[in-house]
């Protein structure tokens, strides 16, 4: 007979619930020797923690977990979706508002790519909004070199094998022709690391613009670029089904915050 699962949270989710880091970073800052519980150094992550143990980081106690919260970002091009680059060009996060807590992006946007980038400060949101399985669509405003005809995306319409991956049937529309470029509205539900740019380029077409226009029911809208603007609470509990006993986050959004050209904050 197996022994019961201990009570409580594992540590790196209660660091990562906390805004502390992500959990993974949690780990690797557990197997530093970075974290003491009850005064006591760990150095494995795998260890469950309840509201009566007392935690440090760094000899700091571990401040109170935040309510879960999510932004919509709209992401300029010309920025990296990581925390640190180590080609040292702009991120993200040296583009964010100072009085935003430290926060993860939910899946990326490649250098070149704009648009609808969703932020939260929660990491079980985060990977519930990137899992496959949740099948919530993304919308994308795509400009491509050419003059194509609808029935040249059939191939995007039916899925593609590339290079030994299988990309997953997309919805793809021809809007419009302007000049030596076209427009289309392009679905996935899925995001494989560049997956629309290297599809196109398998017909035959260059990207020359790519917008993010949606992430399941979340809208870009008229949010300019560079600004945030925070989710209803009640939309959340909505859309992801969040505890109705959770803390409010946010009764009312702020109005979206543009803040450009600081300095980086090391998110």
């Amino acid at each position: 007979m197996t022994d019961p699962t201990p009570p409580g949270d594992r540590i790196a989710k209660v660091l990562a619930r906390a805004g502390v880091a992500s959990r993974r970073e949690a780990e690797r800052m557990i197997e530093a020797g970075r974290v003491t519980v009850n005064g006591k150094k760990i150095d494995s992550p795998a260890l469950n923690v309840t509201g009566r143990d007392k935690i440090a980081v760094d000899g700091k106690p571990l401040a109170a977990a935040e309510p879960a919260r999510l932004w919509l970002y709209h992401k300029p091009p010309g920025l990296v979706t990581t925390a640190r680059d180590e080609q040292g060009r702009p991120t993200i996060f040296d583009d964010l508002p100072e009085e935003m807590p430290r926060v993860m992006s939910v899946g990326r946007l490649d250098l070149n790519s704009e648009g609808l980038l969703l932020l939260t400060n929660d990491g079980a949101i985060k990977r519930r909004l990137e899992l496959p399985s949740t099948g919530w669509l993304r919308k994308y405003r795509v400009r491509i070199k050419g003059q194509p005809e609808d029935s040249a995306f059939a191939p995007l319409r039916a899925g593609l094998d590339l290079d030994g991956t299988r990309y997953q049937p997309m919805i793809v529309t021809l809007d419009r022709q302007q000049g030596a470029n076209a427009w289309l509205t392009v679905g996935l539900r899925e995001g494989k690391n560049r997956e629309i740019r290297r599809a196109m380029e398998a017909l035959g077409f260059a990207v020359n613009r790519l917008i993010r226009v949606s992430y399941g029911p979340f809208q870009l809208g008229q949010l300019k670029p560079g600004a945030v603007e925070e989710v209803r609470r009640k939309v959340l509990r909505d859309q992801l089904g969040l505890d109705e006993g959770a803390p409010e986050a946010s009764a009312k959004p702020k109005r979206p915050t543009v803040r450009r050209g600081r300095k980086p904050r090391g998110a």
